[in-house]
């Protein structure tokens, strides 16, 4: 596999402690989950696994060209991601938790997966995010880019469907247990964004 062993470690530890973190994405999941039932919270996070394909696929093909054609671009690029991952750590921090916005009526199968597939793929920050993030952990001595973005897409978008998938399925119990934790909420948030300022600053000095 054309990967480093230690960097393909960091990132699955990394994508785990994000997925995990009470975000846009696993809410609006559990909001399915909770209104439309298991099935609903499934097909939402199907949605939302479906346009992060899109995101990969763009953010492999766009920067394995604009790495052939300007190898400089791949230093200035993780420079600039992980400035990029240090500053939505510091937001993660000085955020006051999640918020559980499960009032809306229920979805539809259909609408829940159109709704996770088009409100994922439309966020500027999840497009910013893919393209910030995936870098970090791509060399390029090592093999081809396209196939290092591939297995490293892979690897998120199945954490982020088992993650969000069995937070849709047991989203009532998710739901109740989370309004009884605002605190442990809040300290996910505080940890993952301490993990993604120090993974940004370490992945700068390293250049």
């Amino acid at each position: 596999m054309p990967l480093d062993p230690h960097l393909l470690i960091a990132f699955t530890v990394v994508t785990v402690i994000a997925t995990l973190s009470p975000g846009p994405d696993m809410l609006f999941v559990l909001s399915c989950g909770m209104r439309g039932g298991p099935r609903s919270g499934l097909l939402a996070t199907a949605g939302l696994a479906t346009s992060e394909v899109v995101h990969v696929a763009v953010a492999a093909a766009g920067l394995t060209a604009l790495f052939t054609a300007v190898p400089q671009a791949f230093t200035v690029l993780r420079v600039a991601g992980a400035v990029y991952l240090a500053y939505l750590g510091i937001q993660m921090i000085r955020r006051r938790g999640a918020t559980l916005l499960i009032a809306a009526p229920a979805l539809s199968d259909r609408r829940a997966y159109l709704m996770g597939f088009l409100t994922n793929l439309t966020n500027p920050k999840m497009i910013a995010f893919s393209v910030a993030f995936l870098p970090q952990f791509v060399d390029p001595s090592l093999g081809p880019v396209g196939l290092q973005f591939a297995v490293l897409g892979a690897i998120l978008i199945s954490l982020e469907f088992l993650i969000d998938g069995s937070v849709g399925l047991f989203a009532g119990h998710i739901g109740t247990w989370l309004r009884h934790r605002r605190t442990l909420a809040r300290r996910i948030d505080t940890a993952t964004g301490g993990i993604l300022i120090a993974l940004g600053f370490r992945l700068a000095l390293d250049q």
